[in-house]
């Protein structure tokens, strides 16, 4: 009996150490893998500084070549003339640029016409109208659009866009309604998916309570949904309209390029970012650093662009 009992003990001695020794290994394993994976996200920390250092040095780089490029010239005509003169003549020593100035404003501001409508459309219809499956569907076929080549949309322009106006108002075709178009269709995916990702993001409890108080479907999203999201729907607006400004060869295939002042729709403009490809193949000199200069005034569109919507969104993030 006595025998019995002291080989219990021993038994039950024997597990208690295995036990501790387990336990022991175990905790030694994970400190191991705690020290590794800490060691793991110090290397991704120092590759995600060190890309972001180089995106902000690529830009300081890019800001003051422009900058050392055209200042001279702006410095020699004078801000006042080069922004406000109504004449682009190089070869004469006319570097005005209001024309394109206005040429760039007024298609930029046709496409955000068309195209928020639409782009908000499409969201909400995405977001809260069909089904998921469908969504699922059409959601590749929106984003496909943002990767068709700009000259594709261009040359679209070029053989439905125009011929149309020209037939149903008249005119050569070209002009600012022809390039609004163009850019309202390109500028659709990024303000749809934006929009739709901010619409998802409201919580689900916002829409359940109006539902719930009685509201209709569309009452909830006008007056529920589209106002929660707002900031979001802002950000798209300001990300296609930023792609309008700065896009290039699908507005120089149907705006017509004259550096003129418009004074209809349907007049023909020049983009600045359209005088600068049109021109810098050939332009030496003082024409080429009013080029440079162009993309002064091109930095300084987008600049204020940025500030005013920062300021807007604080203002509402306040008040909200």
């Amino acid at each position: 009996m006595r025998q019995s009992i002291r080989e219990k003990a021993i038994f039950i001695n024997y597990k208690k150490k295995n036990i501790i020794r387990k336990s022991t290994l175990q905790e030694g394993s994970k400190s191991l893998l705690y020290q590794k994976g800490y060691k793991d996200s110090q290397w991704i920390e120092y590759i995600l500084f060190v890309s972001a250092m180089i995106a902000l040095l690529s830009v300081l780089l890019i800001t003051f070549f422009v900058l050392r490029s055209g200042l001279p010239l702006i410095q020699k005509v004078g801000i006042k003339d080069f922004i406000f003169g109504l004449k682009w003549a190089p070869t004469q020593g006319s570097f005005g640029i209001f024309p394109m100035i206005i040429g760039t404003v007024m298609v930029t501001l046709g496409a955000l016409v068309i195209g928020i409508p639409f782009g908000l459309a499409g969201a909400i219809f995405l977001a809260e109208i069909v089904p998921v499956s469908v969504a699922k569907a059409v959601r590749p076929m929106i984003e496909l659009l943002a990767g068709i080549p700009s000259v594709v949309y261009g040359f679209f322009g070029m053989i439905v866009i125009v011929p149309f106006l020209r037939e149903k108002l008249g005119g050569t075709g070209l002009g600012i309604l022809a390039g609004s178009i163009i850019l309202a269709i390109m500028i659709l995916p990024t303000i749809i998916n934006i929009a739709e990702d901010a619409i998802r993001a409201v919580p689900r409890e916002y829409k359940e309570g109006s539902l719930g108080m009685g509201a209709t479907h569309w009452q909830t999203i006008k007056k529920i949904i589209l106002p929660a999201a707002r900031s979001g729907i802002i950000s798209g607006i300001v990300l296609g309209m930023g792609r309008a400004i700065g896009e290039t060869m699908a507005v120089i295939m149907v705006t017509g390029n004259a550096p003129v002042l418009p004074n209809s729709i349907m007049s023909q403009v020049r983009t600045l970012t359209g005088n600068v490809v049109l021109e810098m193949g050939y332009a030496a000199g003082e024409h080429q650093q009013a080029l440079f200069a162009t993309g002064i005034v091109l930095f300084g569109f987008i600049m204020i662009l940025n500030l005013v919507i920062s300021f807007t969104l604080k203002k509402e993030g306040e008040s909200a």
